[in-house]
C-alpha cells in the first residue's frame, strides 16, 4: 500500500524504552476578546509567520522518529489550528499517548490490520488519525516510525483564542453547565478536538504541511526538549480491557502541569 511505513516496533522495556456541530467560523464570528485582543475582526496573522517562511513550524523531520519518541518530543510543542478567516487558536502540548502498531493490543491497529477507519495509521510520519467515538466525539492523533503506530494527542495547555476555545466547548455542553475553567478547555483528547475545531475530514491529512492545523516550537521555549525529571511516564486511559498492555507507562505528561487530564501520583513517585 502506498505510503505505508515498514518500520519493525518492539515492546518497550522501560521508559527509556518506552449535542451540537457548531463550526470554528460560525462560533469566530460571535467572539470578541476584549482582555486580551487576540481575536478581533479580520485575519489574524500568526507571529511566527514571515515572507521567509514559518521557522517555528515542526516538519516532516519531526514526526519520523520511533513512536514513544515522538509522544515524548510533542511536549512543549504547540498545537495551532488556523480558520478560513485567519484566526489562529494555540494550545501548547502537556499530555500525549503512545500506541505502538501490531502488538500493541490497546491499539487501532492491533495485529498489524489495517482498516478504512484507521489508514491513517499506516501512512507516512506526520499523518494526521482523526478517528470518533461514543458516536459524537473525536480524537486526534499523529502517525509515527513503525507499522500502524501513532500518538494520541491528550491534553494542551490553552494559549490563545480563550475566548473562542470556550464558545466552542460551550456550544457542545448542556444549557445551563457551569462555566468551564481555562484549564479545562483542552485537558482531554475530545476536548482539544472540541476547542481547536479539529473535525473528522482532518483525518489522513499531512501534519507537515497541512495549511488549517500545524504544530510549533515554542518560541518561549526554545529548541530544547524537556527534561526527564519534567516528564511523568503513567499508564494510558480507558483501556483496561486489554491484559498487560493496560498497565505499561505509554502515557506521558508534564510533571505538576495544571492542563494534564490525569494524575498519576504512583508513577510520579517512581519516574
Amino acid at each position: 500500500m502506498s505510503g505505508r511505513k515498514r518500520t519493525q516496533i518492539s515492546v518497550p522495556e522501560s521508559e527509556d524504552q518506552v449535542k451540537k456541530g457548531v463550526s470554528l467560523r460560525q462560533v469566530r464570528s460571535t467572539v470578541h476578546d476584549h482582555e486580551s485582543g487576540d481575536v478581533r475582526p479580520g485575519t489574524v496573522k500568526s507571529q511566527y509567520f514571515s515572507k521567509e517562511g514559518d521557522p517555528q513550524r515542526l516538519g516532516e523531520e519531526f514526526f519520523n522518529q520511533p513512536c514513544i519518541s515522538l509522544a515524548k518530543a510533542f511536549l512543549g510543542k504547540v498545537l495551532v489550528r488556523r480558520s478560513a478567516d485567519g484566526t489562529e487558536l494555540r494550545g501548547r502540548v502537556v499530555e500525549t499517548e503512545a500506541y505502538l502498531g501490531g502488538e500493541d493490543k490497546a491499539s487501532h491497529s492491533a495485529g498489524g490490520k489495517c482498516t478504512e477507519r484507521n489508514t491513517a495509521m499506516f501512512m507516512k510520519p506526520g499523518t494526521i488519525y482523526v478517528y470518533p467515538i461514543y458516536g459524537i466525539y473525536l480524537c486526534m492523533n499523529v502517525s509515527s516510525q513503525g507499522e500502524g503506530a501513532a500518538v494520541l494527542l491528550r491534553a494542551l495547555e490553552p494559549l490563545h483564542g480563550l475566548p473562542l476555545m470556550r464558545q466552542l466547548r460551550t456550544a457542545r455542553r448542556r444549557e445551563g453547565a457551569r462555566p468551564l475553567k481555562d484549564k479545562e478547555l483542552c485537558n482531554g483528547p475530545s476536548k482539544l478536538c472540541q476547542a481547536l475545531d479539529i473535525p473528522r475530514c482532518f483525518d489522513r491529512r499531512d501534519l507537515a504541511s497541512e495549511p488549517e492545523v500545524w504544530l510549533e516550537r515554542d518560541p518561549q521555549i526554545g529548541p530544547q526538549e524537556p527534561g526527564l525529571r519534567e516528564v511523568v511516564s503513567a499508564s494510558r486511559i480507558g483501556i483496561d480491557s486489554h491484559g498487560e498492555w493496560a498497565t505499561k507507562p505509554l502515557r506521558f505528561y508534564l510533571r505538576g502541569h495544571h492542563c494534564v487530564s490525569v494524575v498519576d501520583k504512583q508513577a510520579e513517585t517512581e519516574s
